[in-house]
C-alpha cells in the first residue's frame, strides 16, 4: 500500500480500511503523493488510497483501475465506480479544504467571509470544475464547519491510535 508518507491522509485512509476489514497490507511510505502515484503506475505498489484529483486523468486514460471511491456517495466524475462503503459498511475517508481565521476575528467578518465563500462555491462553473476532478462542495456555516472539524479530528485520532501511526 503506497502512501504520500507516514501519517498522511492516504496512509491513514488505508489504515482505516485495514482496521475495518482485517486485510493485511504493508505500508510503503513515499516522499509525497506524486512518487506514491508513480509507484502505483509503475507496478511497484498494488494499491493507493490517493486523491481523485491526482489520479482521475490516469483512470480516464485506463492507466489506473479505480476499485472504489472512499467518499460516502459515488463521485459525479466517476459515477460507475462504487463506494468502499458499499462493501465495507461505514467506511468513509475524504479530505477537505476549509478556511480558518484567528479566534479573535470579529463575528461579522467571519460571517461575511463565509457568505462570500459559499456564494463562490455555489457558482455553477466553480462547482462543475470541482466535480470534474472529483470534488464535492460542502458549504457549511462557521458553526457547522467547527463541528465537522471536531468530528473528523476525533475519528482520525482513533485510527491513528489503533494503527499506532507515528509521524516521521
Amino acid at each position: 500500500m503506497a502512501s504520500a508518507g507516514s501519517a498522511t491522509p492516504p496512509h491513514i485512509a488505508g489504515e482505516l480500511f485495514k482496521i475495518m476489514t482485517g486485510v493485511n497490507m504493508r505500508h510503503v511510505p513515499h516522499c509525497g503523493g506524486g512518487p506514491a502515484l508513480t509507484a502505483l503506475l509503475g507496478g511497484q505498489a498494488q494499491v493507493l488510497f490517493g486523491s481523485m484529483a491526482a489520479s482521475i486523468e490516469h483512470i480516464r486514460a485506463a492507466k489506473l483501475r479505480a476499485l472504489a471511491v472512499t467518499t460516502v456517495e459515488r463521485s459525479l466524475a466517476l459515477p460507475d465506480i462504487p463506494t468502499v462503503a458499499s462493501f465495507v459498511p461505514g467506511y468513509e475517508a475524504s479530505t477537505f479544504f476549509g478556511l480558518s481565521a484567528p479566534r479573535a476575528t470579529p463575528p461579522e467578518v467571519v460571517e461575511r467571509l463565509n457568505r462570500e465563500i459559499n456564494a463562490i462555491l455555489a457558482d455553477l462553473a466553480a462547482n462543475a470544475r470541482l466535480a470534474d476532478v472529483g470534488g464535492t462542495v460542502l458549504a457549511l456555516s462557521p458553526a457547522d464547519f467547527g463541528k465537522f472539524i471536531v468530528e473528523e479530528t476525533e475519528k482520525w485520532a482513533k485510527v491513528i491510535r489503533v494503527a499506532n501511526i507515528k509521524a516521521e
